[in-house]
């Protein structure tokens, strides 16, 4: 079986974020950089599959120069192997067609993405990829196995969960669930060294057109000031709510 994880590089979420040009620009001065939380499940899943399965995991990222550190930290996690598209990761369906290009040629069987990345959070890079590539699609997924061709699936739905049975070609967006935290993997020595001398491959961008543009960013409005009402003073939290809060 041969797996693709789908790797974001995005800030930590420790970072304080600026923007720059009138509030257009993301500003990356003394931002830190790291596996997309949702592709870090994804990762350690494949990986359990090499481990158990004798699965290939090869690692992708759309962007620049920038973003190796990040694939090599996968390789360190263990993929066998790292692909960089060269171009910038500005819109959700370029981005679906430069993947659905390396699926394509690659012949990869199962491809791992996250829900969704936690800089811009569109949620739509991996459905739009499965339409590119006719693949079999499960978002929300929590638990994927896999028994030859044939795939059974847990995802996340509004009140519960969802067993699905499926088979590869497949494509999942992957999200907290899909292993323990406790599973998470930190990249050892060893596996650093030997990252170095995995394949990290750089491919030119396919022709794809932007179908949005970032026009400006905004942060959120500061929170207002907290107002302490006694526990005994039921008619002045009332008030309060009524008139100030104006959500009773």
């Amino acid at each position: 079986m041969k797996i693709l994880v789908c790797i974001s590089h995005v800030p930590d979420t420790t970072s304080k974020i600026n923007f720059t040009e009138g509030d257009t620009k993301f500003d990356t001065t003394g931002v830190q950089y790291v596996i997309n939380p949702n592709d870090e499940f994804g990762l350690t899943r494949a990986m359990w599959f090499k481990e158990k399965q004798g699965a290939s995991v090869h690692v992708v990222n759309v962007g620049g120069p920038e973003t190796e550190p990040t694939l090599r930290k996968a390789l360190a996690i263990g993929a066998d192997g790292a692909i960089r598209v060269n171009t910038a990761a500005t819109d959700g369906f370029a981005v679906a067609k430069q993947l659905a290009n390396v699926v394509q040629e690659g012949g990869y069987d199962l491809v791992i993405a996250g829900r969704e990345s936690i800089d811009y959070n569109g949620g739509m890079v991996p459905g739009m990829l499965a339409a590119l590539t006719n693949a079999n699609f499960v978002n929300n997924c929590i638990n994927l196995e896999v028994d030859g061709t044939n795939v059974k699936a847990i995802r996340e739905i509004d009140g519960g969960k969802e067993t699905v049975s499926t088979s590869l070609p497949l494509i999942i967006g992957g999200q907290k669930g899909l292993v323990e935290e406790s599973d998470l993997r930190i990249p050892n020595m060893r596996g650093i060294m030997m990252a170095r001398q995995k394949p990290l491959n750089v491919l030119e961008p396919v022709d794809a057109t932007e179908e949005t543009t970032s026009v400006q960013f905004e942060k959120p409005a500061p929170k207002g000031a907290v107002t302490l009402v006694s526990p005994d003073n039921l008619d002045e939290l009332v008030n309060l709510l009524h008139n100030e809060a104006k959500v009773i």
